[in-house]
């Protein structure tokens, strides 16, 4: 179970990469640039930190990364000159900063 997690974890975060490559580069019209970068990007994120939540070693950060998840995937639903639309960009670096806390430690 944990390597299907793990499998579609990946698989979503390269997806959010590549919305947000097409967002930068202007491939598509700019309301479809936009969508991607700025909606779709961070609902995948979301998304991606649901799968990853199950799998953290520090069972003290599963509900925090819920949280971060449910900043991005709200946040990318607000308007974009919303007050609070910058939940989204608080819930990414959240979810980034507990993935990397959650690293294993290979020093000897």
């Amino acid at each position: 179970m944990n390597q299907n997690l793990q499998t579609a974890q990946g698989a979503i975060s390269i997806l959010a990469v590549v919305c947000l490559a097409i967002g930068w580069f202007n491939l598509f019209s700019p309301e479809v640039n936009a969508i991607l970068s700025k909606r779709i990007f961070y609902i995948v994120v979301g998304i991606s930190f649901i799968l990853q939540a199950p799998l953290l070693v520090n069972r003290n950060f599963v509900y925090p990364m819920y949280i971060a998840a449910a900043l991005c995937i709200i946040g990318a639903f607000l308007p974009y000159d919303s007050r609070i639309s910058g939940m989204k960009t608080l819930g990414l670096l959240a979810g980034v900063i507990i993935s990397f806390s959650n690293r294993p430690n290979f020093r000897k």
